[in-house]
């Protein structure tokens, strides 16, 4: 199972987790005190906003309950983890079970060094210090300035630089663009927006200023 950590809610007497689901899609699941029944919700990635399953009764289960959820959970990197307890009540398996290559992504070494290299004392995953790092590598990599000065795209120069920055934080030289493409979409899954685009404005400053 690939979820986030569970957190309390206020809205009403419940916690919660983010989790990936068989989809692929991200979601969220409210786990009630007083009920064996979890509520769960996809998150919109165009809006952010919660999608509650068909069958999920809103006056148990409250949208707001849900928002709440993917703001507290916003940022936090999974882990894989058994069925979650609480008060007794076990979760039933469901459709939000990962398939063996998300398994494999979010223990991979790569996935861990971010997560490790780049969450802060909340237990969140920080942005923008992933940002700046990769922003200052970028700025200062002869690489990147001849693929800027020799027509390089933004897209091309992005993944150049996810990729490096990848392979010398977990001293592997043998990251494919799939795997780094996997794990920049996980980080997007948890992320409040798009994990590098602090980094993608900087490339397209970088070339706009290259070109003037």
């Amino acid at each position: 199972m690939l979820r986030t950590k569970i957190v309390e809610l206020s809205t009403i007497e419940a916690a919660a987790y983010r989790q990936k689901l068989r989809d692929g899609k991200a979601g969220v699941v409210i786990l009630r005190y007083d009920t064996a029944q979890p509520g769960l919700a996809t998150v919109n990635r165009r809006t952010s906003e919660p999608d509650p399953a068909a069958n999920i009764d809103l006056k148990v289960f409250p949208l707001e309950a849900f928002q709440e959820a993917i703001e507290l959970t916003a940022g936090m990197p999974y882990s894989r983890r058994g069925p979650v307890k609480l008060s007794g009540v076990r979760e039933e398996p469901g459709t939000e079970e990962e398939s063996p290559e998300e398994g494999a992504t979010v223990d991979s070494a790569e996935y861990a060094a971010i997560v490790k290299a780049y969450t802060n004392k909340k237990g969140e995953l920080s942005y923008d210090l992933l940002n700046k790092d990769f922003i200052q590598f970028a700025k200062s990599s002869k690489v990147v300035a001849d693929m800027i000065a020799n027509g390089a795209s933004e897209s091309e120069i992005r993944d150049r630089v996810i990729r490096v920055k990848l392979e010398s934080l977990t001293n592997n030289p043998s990251l494919t663009d799939a795997q780094t493409q996997r794990i920049v979409e996980m980080l997007d899954e948890v992320s409040p927006r798009h994990v590098f685009r602090e980094l993608n404005d900087e490339i397209r400053k970088m070339l706009s200023q290259a070109k003037g």
